[in-house]
C-alpha cells in the first residue's frame, strides 16, 4: 500500500516497517515498579489486562537476572489470521492496540506478581523484522557453529556482503548504487515505480529465501540422532517449520487460492507462464510442479527429524534449495524476454528482471562466473532495454547441471493465445525426442502416491497457515503484494 503511493512521505512509512516491524513477535518492554529480587527465565508464562479489563497473555521474552528493572513479554498469537494477535504496534500507520497490555498495573509472571507501566504507542515492538533476516545473516548463517552453510556462503563469496539483500533493498529506499564485488545495481535512475519493485522483490526473493535455508540448516543444527520421538527434536521440528511457514507467508489460506505474496505463490505464478504446473511438470495452471516436489521433500524431512534421522535430512533440504531456485530462473527469463522484445517495458519490468537475476546469480556463478556475467550485463539495472533473452537463456541452461535442476523443470514461456510456446523463448530441448521418463512427483517418492498429493497438499497449507505470527502481506514494506 505505502510503496504503491509512490511518495516520499510513503516511502518513508515503507522503509519504517522493513526496519522496525509492524506485525510479527509483537513484544511489550514493560517498566517494573520494583527491580527484580531474583532471576526470571524466558518462556515463562505471563498474564495482565487490556486498558478494557480483557485479560491478555504471553511469556518472558529472554532471561532476565536480578536487579533488572525493565522486562519484554511476547504476545500469545493464535492460527485465525484476522485476529492472530491483539497488539500490534512497532510502525505500524495504524496501530491495533485493543490486545495490548493496560498502560500500567499488574502483571502475573510464573506464581509471581509485579506492578508495571509502560506507553503502549512507544514500548510495544517488534522483535522480527525483515531487515533482520539479512543483518543477522553474519551472525546466523556465517559464524555459527556450523557454519558457514554451504548456499549462504555461495551469496556471499559473489556479493562480497553479508547483508546483501539489506544493502540492495535500502540502496533502492534510498535510490543510491550498491557496493558489491559483483552483481551491483544503480537504482538513482529510477522513479518510485521502479524503485518499489526492487524493494518487493528484493524482500521477498533475496532476504526471505535465504532465510528459509537458515531454518532448514538451523533444524539440522539442533537435530539429536536416535532419540525420544516424543521429545527431544521438538526445537528442531519448530525450525523446520518455521521454514515452511516462511516459505509459504501467512496469506497463502488453507486451500491454495493463491492469495500469498511469498516463494510459494512466487512458484504458482511462475509455472502459468513457462507451463510447468502439476505434478508432470506439463499444465498452464493449477499448482507448481515445484510447490507439489518441495512439499513432499518438507513432509519427508519432517518426519526423519521426528524419528531422529539427522543426517537424513540433509538431501531434503539441499533439494528444497535447489528447487527454490527454479521460480527465480524462470522470473529472469520473463523479464529478459519482456525487456528484449517489448521494448516499451520499461523501467518497472527493468527492475523486476533485475531483482530476479540479483535472486539467483551468486548460485550461476559457482557453477559458471561467465554464465553469470552473461546474465547479469542483460538483466542489470540501466540496461534499457537491451536485454538478450537467448544469450540468458544459454547462460542459464549451460549451468542446469551443475545447479541441479531440469529443463522440465524450467519449462518455456508459454504462449496464450497458440498454447504453444513463444519464440526463442522455448524449453531447452524442445522439438528433440522426448525423454520418456516422467518427472512428476511419483519419482522417487516411495512415501506417497500420486493420487494423496492433492490431499495431503491442501492439509499442508492449512498446516502453515495455524503456525506462523508472520503477517507477509504487512510485513512486505507498504502491504502490498509482491506482483511478480
Amino acid at each position: 500500500m505505502q510503496l504503491a503511493l509512490g511518495t516520499p512521505q510513503s516511502f518513508g512509512i515503507a522503509e519504517d516497517i522493513y526496519m522496525n516491524g509492524a506485525n510479527s513477535k509483537s513484544v511489550a518492554t514493560v517498566t517494573l515498579s520494583s527491580p527484580l529480587s531474583g532471576p526470571l527465565n524466558a518462556k515463562t508464562e505471563v498474564s495482565g489486562k487490556t486498558e478494557d479489563g480483557t485479560e491478555v497473555t504471553g511469556t518472558l521474552f529472554g532471561d532476565f537476572p536480578m536487579g533488572t528493572s525493565q522486562i519484554k513479554v511476547q504476545y500469545d498469537t493464535i492460527g485465525i489470521q484476522s485476529n492472530y494477535v491483539g497488539c500490534r504496534v512497532g510502525s505500524n500507520p495504524e496501530p491495533v492496540l485493543r490486545g495490548c497490555l493496560a498502560s500500567s498495573g499488574e502483571l502475573t509472571i510464573g506464581s509471581q506478581t509485579f506492578a508495571y507501566t509502560y506507553d503502549a504507542l512507544s514500548d510495544n515492538g517488534n522483535e522480527r523484522t525483515l531487515q533482520g533476516f539479512s543483518t543477522s545473516a553474519e551472525e546466523k548463517m556465517a559464524r555459527c557453529v556450523n557454519c558457514p552453510y554451504a548456499t549462504f556462503e555461495k551469496f556471499y563469496q559473489y556479493y562480497g556482503q553479508f547483508d546483501y539483500a539489506n544493502q540492495w533493498v535500502m540502496s533502492a529506499f534510498d535510490g543510491r548504487s550498491t557496493t558489491f564485488s559483483n552483481g551491483n545495481a544503480d537504482f538513482s535512475g529510477y522513479t518510485e515505480v521502479g524503485r518499489a519493485e526492487a524493494i518487493k522483490k528484493g524482500t521477498a526473493y533475496m532476504s526471505v529465501w535465504m532465510y528459509v535455508i537458515r531454518e532448514m540448516e538451523d533444524a539440522l543444527d539442533d537435530c539429536k540422532s536416535e532419540c525420544d520421538i516424543d521429545t527431544c527434536n521438538d526445537d528442531p521440528v519448530h525450525a523446520w517449520d518455521e521454514a515452511v511457514a516462511f516459505y509459504t507467508g501467512s496469506l497463502e489460506g488453507t486451500d491454495g487460492s493463491g492469495t500469498g505474496v511469498m516463494l510459494h505463490q512466487l512458484a504458482d505464478m511462475r509455472c502459468s507462464n513457462f507451463k510447468t504446473c502439476g505434478d508432470l511438470a506439463n499444465e498452464a495452471s493449477g499448482t507448481s510442479h515445484v510447490n507439489l516436489r518441495i512439499l513432499a521433500q518438507f513432509i519427508e524431512g519432517k518426519r526423519k527429524l521426528l524419528a531422529g534421522k539427522c543426517d537424513a535430512v540433509r538431501a531434503n533440504k539441499e533439494r528444497i534449495e535447489q528447487l527454490m531456485a527454479v521460480p527465480l530462473v524462470q522470473g529472469t527469463l520473463r523479464y529478459a524476454y519482456i525487456t528484449d522484445f517489448e521494448k516499451d517495458a520499461g523501467e518497472k519490468a527493468e527492475a523486476e528482471g533485475a531483482v530476479f537475476a540479483a535472486s539467483v546469480l551468486p548460485l550461476v556463478s559457482a557453477c559458471d562466473e561467465e554464465a553469470a556475467d552473461t546474465i547479469y550485463q542483460s538483466m542489470r539495472t540501466g540496461q534499457d532495454g537491451s536485454a538478450d533473452l537467448v544469450a540468458v537463456k544459454r547462460a542459464f541452461e549451460s549451468v542446469y547441471e551443475c545447479m541441479n535442476i531440469r529443463c522440465e523443470e524450467v519449462g518455456g514461456l508459454h504462449d496464450t493465445v497458440s498454447g504453444g510456446y513463444l519464440p526463442q523463448a522455448e524449453p531447452c530441448g524442445f522439438g528433440r525426442p522426448k525423454n520418456t521418463k516422467k518427472v512428476g512427483l511419483a519419482v522417487g517418492l516411495s512415501f506417497v502416491g500420486v493420487a494423496s498429493i492433492a490431499v495431503i497438499y491442501f492439509l499442508f497449507l492449512r498446516y502453515c497457515g495455524m503456525h506462523t505470527d508472520m503477517t507477509a502481506s504487512s510485513n512486505i514494506p507498504g502491504g502490498e503484494k509482491v506482483v511478480a
